[in-house]
């Protein structure tokens, strides 16, 4: 009896030493493989996550400049096409009131000219109806027809321009100066009118006012795509980083591409213009060679009455004529 307590207590004791002896021996392992398989993922984890992070807050950033950069071009769209923003697209320093006055003159002599033209009339409703005319289109047309002109002369000039204005900019940046002093070499050294748009972001920066607002400021001046693109590649810089040598000279090919397109595009449609042109003069030529050769056969039209809404249906017809063709010749990129 007492022998077989004895052995159980042994075999129980020996049990116990050999399961302490596995377990101590299984636990550096264990606890090894556990460092192995926690630890270092979690710093690969937490790197991998600092990295996305990044990412993602660079992405909203870049989408919160585009989509404010949009809403501020809603915004400014009404104001490019009131009479303010054309004299301030044009260079003009007039004011609106100025403007309309001159409209107000040039159609009061237009409607005089009228009245002179069809003093002679049978019927007065045509003198009048002729001075009517006569001051509607010096009062609306022909000053903002004018005007109108003088506003695409002037963007033509400067989307010219501005592909050489970036390269001056890549180069100074890779030069090592910083970006306010190569938009001040452009203000200084460039012709117009691209001289007097990058002198008023000059001097808006000097005065303290931010990159963005300035920007836009120019693209209400100047509504171009170009100008547009080149906004969005410096605000985008400006609050994501990056490389701005590298961006503005893709920028720079890109422009220099629609160029090249817009001068192809042309090329091709030289031909119709020519014919719209021809189709577009026939009749006034052959009107002024048949008053030349016979001037009792034509002068009938301006002074019948019949004759009188014959010329003015004439005229309407040639109007949206010409308005169709131009439309058909013009294409917009």
């Amino acid at each position: 009896m007492d022998t077989a307590v004895v052995v159980a207590v042994l075999a129980f004791v020996a049990i116990g030493g050999a399961g302490i002896v596995l377990t101590s021996n299984n636990q550096p392992a264990t606890a090894t493989k556990r460092v192995k398989a926690v630890a270092v993922p979690k710093n690969v984890d937490r790197r991998k996550q600092a990295t996305e992070t990044a990412a993602l807050k660079r992405r909203q950033s870049t989408a919160e400049a585009l989509k404010e950069l949009s809403n501020n071009e809603k915004q400014s769209r009404k104001r490019r096409f009131s009479v303010k923003g054309q004299l301030a697209q044009a260079g003009l320093a007039y004011s609106p009131i100025q403007f309309w006055i001159a409209s107000a003159i040039i159609g009061v002599i237009l409607g005089v000219v009228g009245l002179v033209v069809q003093a002679g009339a049978a019927n007065p409703l045509f003198m009048y109806l002729a001075g009517a005319m006569g001051f509607f289109i010096g009062f609306l047309g022909l000053p903002r027809w004018i005007l109108g002109m003088m506003v695409e002369g002037r963007q033509k000039k400067f989307a010219n321009q501005l592909a050489d204005a970036i390269d001056i900019i890549v180069r100074g940046v890779k030069s090592g100066l910083p970006l306010n002093q190569c938009l001040r070499i452009i203000a200084a050294e460039s012709p117009e009118p691209l001289r007097a748009e990058f002198q008023g972001l000059v001097d808006a920066s000097a005065m303290g006012v931010p990159m963005e607002q300035s920007l836009q400021r120019m693209y209400e001046r100047m509504p171009l795509a170009e100008v547009n693109f080149f906004a969005i590649v410096l605000v985008i810089q400006q609050k994501t980083g990056g490389n701005l040598s590298e961006s503005l000279g893709n920028l720079s090919s890109v422009l220099r591409a629609r160029k090249l397109m817009k001068e192809k595009v042309k090329a091709l449609s030289s031909e119709a213009k020519a014919s719209a042109m021809i189709i577009g003069s026939l009749p006034i030529v052959v009107m002024c060679m048949v008053y030349f050769t016979r001037p009792s056969y034509i002068m009938i039209l301006f002074i019948e009455p019949v004759g009188n809404l014959i010329l003015l249906g004439a005229a309407t017809m040639m109007a949206m004529g010409i308005f169709v063709m131009n439309k058909m010749v013009n294409f917009k990129f």
